[in-house]
């Protein structure tokens, strides 16, 4: 049970922790443009460059791991501080790990990046559990799927401008003379400590609603008794690995010859349309899996959402119309995917996987502008992925629900090993062939969803924010 101490209005608080979800869906997207740069200026392996998501996302969870223990042992560490605090150090955390590059940076050393990378996770899993439920109760109860779904809009907005804004700073910017060099990465980390600064005087000063849980804590593992919680475990952890690991390679991908052969200042505006897509398809699956709206109306707020959210990614990119039109071919297949689930989560959880098996497939078997396209799509199938999975898996835990989702969010640290297994096979067999590994983790998440259909049936979806 939540005590809530006020009731004053909650707009501004809302608009600063939008602008957290943002930040931290930006920054974990920098990653992305982060492994192409240190690969070039360490001469690193697939493997070696691959490094970068297992510290940043290790750091989730070993992060979580100890709030775990913690919780289990003294109990809930949030519910001591508060809410507010907890964000508060949470942003400390991760300014610390931004400074740090400027350091690494200076003495130009692969380890000191990694360092930080790992702070800076460790600061946004706090991040994470402080704010994914306060962003839940601030307001109505029945309201809480429509602020975790418009929180997790801008956290997509932050990962779909970041390949642009980011790409931009470390490849031209901050370049010396078109060169690669370790110190283009030092302005554009201390701008994002001083980003983190601000936000945390912002919060300090801002008065917050204090809420306070009654929960408590239960002890040993009995959320490991639900099947579903079980299967949803690795159904995250294949996600997570999957969605990184694409995002991870995709601007070397494209720099292939029988790919497009393009540099990376231009690739970081393709890799901005994956993560766009994602964005597209979490505004069409808040529609669609309304189940109030019906028919006629929900296909015209579905067509009217893409469209808007399309124009917005186009202003984003710098890529012409003409660039980009095959996108829109692929937002068609997405549309018919939701209507093909019929806003049932597990069942359009099991159709998104299995396109997405099918677009890797693609991906892998053909080369060219085709080859490319396929790839970037996954972004648009990727959208529901983490809110199904995650409600799903959680579906009937009753007592065991906050263990069950800390455990769920340990599996995160599939965006830690599954980049590190692509990286090895990419140095042996190339980066084409190599896709193979994500193509296996949707593969599970079809299984995944396969498996809720037939045994939770049709069960409602509360929006997780977050994730990746």
């Amino acid at each position: 049970m939540i005590n809530k101490t006020e009731n004053n209005s909650y707009t501004i608080p809302f608009a600063t922790l939008t602008t957290l979800f943002f930040m931290w869906g930006f920054i974990t997207c920098m990653n992305d443009v982060l492994i192409p740069h240190l690969k070039e200026l360490f001469n690193l392996t697939y493997l070696q460059s691959m490094l970068v998501q297992f510290c940043f996302f290790g750091a989730y969870f070993i992060g979580s791991v100890v709030y775990f223990v913690t919780s289990y042992l003294w109990g809930d560490p949030i519910n001591k501080i508060g809410y507010k605090n907890g964000m508060l150090l949470g942003l400390f955390i991760a300014a610390i790990g931004c400074f740090l590059f400027y350091p690494a940076a200076v003495f130009s050393a692969y380890g000191l990046f990694l360092s930080a990378l790992f702070i800076l996770g460790l600061g946004f899993t706090l991040l994470q559990i402080a704010a994914n439920p306060y962003v839940s109760l601030l307001g109505k109860p029945e309201g809480a799927s429509s602020r975790l779904n418009l929180a997790q809009a801008f956290n997509s907005l932050g990962t779909t401008i970041a390949p642009v804004v980011g790409g931009f700073l470390i490849f031209e910017f901050f370049a010396e003379n078109g060169k690669i060099t370790a110190r283009a990465t030092e302005m554009p980390y201390i701008i994002f400590t001083g980003i983190f600064v601000l936000l945390a005087i912002c919060l300090y000063l801002i008065r917050l609603p204090e809420f306070k849980s009654e929960e408590h804590t239960e002890k040993g593992l009995g959320a490991l008794q639900f099947p579903q919680l079980k299967l949803g475990i690795l159904g995250i952890f294949f996600y997570v690995g999957a969605e990184v690991c694409i995002g991870s390679f995709i601007i070397n991908f494209l720099a292939l010859p029988e790919i497009m052969g393009i540099p990376e200042s231009v690739s970081k505006n393709y890799l901005a349309l994956y993560w766009g897509g994602s964005m597209i398809g979490r505004f069409l699956g808040a529609i669609s899996l309304n189940q109030s709206i019906s028919g006629v109306k929900k296909i015209g707020f579905m067509i009217a959402a893409a469209a808007a959210v399309f124009l917005l990614i186009f202003s984003i990119v710098d890529l012409s119309f003409a660039q980009i039109t095959m996108f829109l071919v692929f937002m068609g297949v997405n549309l018919l995917g939701f209507f093909i689930g019929k806003a049932a989560p597990a069942r359009t959880l099991m159709v998104f996987a299995l396109v997405n098996v099918m677009l890797v497939l693609l991906t892998i078997f053909n080369a060219g502008s085709f080859a490319m396209w396929t790839i970037l799509s996954v972004g648009l199938f990727n959208s529901i992925m983490w809110s199904n999975i995650f409600t799903l898996s959680i579906h009937g835990l009753g007592k065991y629900t906050s263990q069950g989702s800390s455990l769920l969010v340990m599996a995160i640290l599939g965006g830690a090993l599954l980049p590190l297994v692509q990286g090895a096979f990419a140095d042996g067999m190339g980066i084409h062939h190599s896709f193979f590994v994500p193509a296996l983790g949707y593969l599970y998440i079809a299984f995944f969803g396969f498996y809720c259909s037939r045994k939770l049936g049709n069960v409602k979806v509360e929006s997780v924010a977050g994730g990746h």
